[in-house]
């Protein structure tokens, strides 16, 4: 992890990662706090919270850089580009759900803030948009699917799944596995019976 262009000691990193949690929790809950608010439920001292992030917008920057890098690493254990394509796309969304319940303010703008996060967001729906076109040419996805919309519902369930109304019901929270299935299923066979 860096913040300014260079790598941190290990207990600046953990500092780092502190803060980065503590701005998550608070920032989910109010997304007015201050970076004096966001120091305190950290436990450092403010200018600890300064000395890293030169602005509340260069800390958002960095939860967001943080955010779509674990994203990434994330489709990547899927192995998007060689496992069979339903097992990939199965696989991807239980590991990003599990990932984006944790990362609600920081994955919750887009695009993302900040170059680094837009660069590494432009990658993952590149490898998103590989396992769709797999996916097709695997027969999984009717002839003439238009790969774009398939996207965005599928990132819209996704959405749903994490940032949705607890009136929905109960969606077995804690069975990432469950909950891709259900994403999958969804998307694939919508609400017709089969």
């Amino acid at each position: 992890m860096e913040t300014t262009g260079r790598r941190l000691r290990a207990d600046a990193e953990r500092s780092v990662r502190t803060i980065l949690e503590a701005a998550e929790r608070l920032l989910s809950e109010n997304p007015g706090a201050t970076m004096e608010q966001i120091a305190e439920a950290a436990g450092v001292a403010r200018t600890t919270v300064h000395r890293r992030f030169a602005s509340r917008e260069a800390l958002v920057e960095t939860m967001a850089t943080s955010a779509w890098q674990e994203i990434s690493e994330a489709v990547d254990a899927a192995r998007p580009h060689t496992a069979p394509p339903l097992i990939a796309m199965h696989q991807a969304t239980a590991n990003v759900l599990q990932i984006k319940s944790g990362w609600r303010f920081a994955l919750g703008t887009l695009p993302p803030p900040g170059e680094e996060a837009a660069r590494i967001y432009d990658e993952v729906m590149a490898k998103c948009d590989v396992v769709f076109t797999r996916a097709l040419e695997a027969g999984i996805l009717r002839p003439g699917t238009d790969l774009l919309w398939a996207r965005q519902v599928y990132l819209a369930l996704i959405s749903e799944v994490v940032h949705g109304s607890p009136a929905a019901g109960p969606r077995s929270a804690d069975d990432p596995d469950a909950l891709a299935a259900l994403v999958i299923d969804t998307l694939l066979y919508g609400l017709a019976p089969r």
